[in-house]
């Protein structure tokens, strides 16, 4: 598999409607887990969600008794991910794959972005000076504009961005524009969070393991490729068709889901 820039396959239209709750952990388990939405509550900007003291000590446990095979794979960037959990340092992957941090602690970025991303950035911010409501977020590599707080300006965002993409010059094929809840992200083609799920696994640390992937938005579709690609298991949190075999109905069932891995006083091997 190796570390290559390369992207999985864009999910299709989802699926099915995933009613079944995961299994419990394997101890042969590679776990990876998005963010906002899956550990943590969503909240009206990045910056304002809350990390409890559960979740920050449920995350070194689990990679306790995992063997370090866990993993963050967010949207957020990879020092954005370790503020919210300040003493921790796990593998992650931040900006959808597009910078990684291995097991080992190695640090593996894919560049800062193709041609017109200082245009991009500033047709951008003219959008926002012209509407309340709208924030971009500068990831340094990709651009995101929340209308959370705007819900009415939704389409008229999407409209704009693809317009955007499309008018950037010969930048445009290296474009691909992301939707999420509340968010259109612009980034580079070409990465995403199924392609560092891949590298993840080839590395010593989740080689030969399980790969589980958990997540709640339509950035995470490319992970439940990627798990299932390698014969994973995809765990959907929240409402919503997907491409995913499993569901939990939120965070605090994700929470749950993964506590009871540590009150096991042994880690069940495989399951069908």
């Amino acid at each position: 598999m190796g570390d290559a820039g390369r992207g999985t396959a864009a999910p299709r239209a989802a699926r099915r409607t995933a009613r079944r709750e995961p299994p419990p952990l394997a101890a042969n388990s590679a776990l990876f887990l998005d963010i906002d939405g899956t550990l943590l509550d969503l909240a009206a900007t990045p910056s304002s969600v809350r990390v409890d003291l559960a979740v920050a000590a449920l995350l070194p446990a689990l990679a306790y008794r995992l063997s370090g095979a866990v993993a963050l794979i967010t949207g957020r960037t990879i020092a954005d991910a370790d503020q919210l959990f300040p003493g921790i340092v796990l593998p992650v992957a931040g900006q959808h794959g597009l910078e990684r941090r291995g097991a080992d602690g190695t640090l593996h970025v894919y560049g800062e972005g193709p041609p017109g991303l200082g245009w991009l950035r500033g047709e951008l911010m003219h959008l926002v000076e012209r509407h309340s409501g709208l924030w971009l977020e500068d990831k340094g590599a990709t651009l995101a504009m929340h209308y959370r707080a705007a819900p009415g300006l939704a389409s008229y965002v999407h409209r704009t961005a693809r317009r955007l993409v499309a008018t950037s010059g010969a930048a445009g094929a290296e474009w691909r524009l992301q939707p999420g809840k509340g968010i259109v992200e612009i980034k580079p083609a070409g990465r995403d969070k199924g392609a560092a799920i891949l590298d993840f696994m080839a590395e010593p640390t989740f080689l030969g393991r399980l790969p589980v992937f958990v997540g709640d938005d339509q950035t995470d579709e490319f992970g439940f490729a990627a798990v299932a690609l390698l014969g994973g298991w995809a765990v959907k949190v929240g409402p919503g068709l997907t491409r995913a075999q499993y569901r939990l109905r939120d965070v605090n069932a994700v929470r749950r889901w993964l506590a009871a891995l540590l009150r096991q006083p042994s880690i069940p091997e495989v399951y069908a």
